[in-house]
């Protein structure tokens, strides 16, 4: 299963290395990506929190045609996270910004999931009891 995050995910997983985050991170069974423009956005923050620790290593996926996306976030300045989903071609968006989508646009238009780490990982808990 792959997913695209956000980089307030990665953020959060340097910061702890107990939370839904870090955990989502850390395993290997799902593949994370992320896009050249919010690898640039967790370095600025990274140095702002004075954060010491390396970014992990995702896979990196360069954007074009975020304006396209625009209509998909409430900021203007996270098009770029709903573009890089959905060039990934995944299924899912992992963000703690949820109030920063049109969520149900997202999932309408692009299909498209838009879950925190924590409802990711209940939603993989459940969907393994379920097989």
């Amino acid at each position: 299963m792959k997913v695209f995050v956000d980089s307030d995910v990665v953020i959060s997983s340097l910061i702890s290395n107990t939370g839904a985050a870090s955990e989502l991170i850390n395993n290997l069974d799902i593949k994370k990506i992320i896009s050249n423009l919010s690898i640039k956005e967790s370095e600025i923050v990274k140095l702002r929190l004075n954060i010491n620790k390396p970014l992990p290593m995702l896979e990196t996926i360069v954007i074009d045609n975020v304006k396209k996306y625009s209509t998909y976030s409430i900021d203007p300045n996270d098009a770029h996270i709903v573009a890089g989903a959905d060039q990934a071609k995944v299924r899912f968006l992992i963000t703690y910004n949820l109030k920063h989508y049109k969520i149900d646009k997202i999932k309408r238009d692009l299909n498209i999931i838009i879950m925190t780490p924590g409802m990711f990982l209940q939603y993989l808990r459940l969907s393994d009891k379920i097989d």
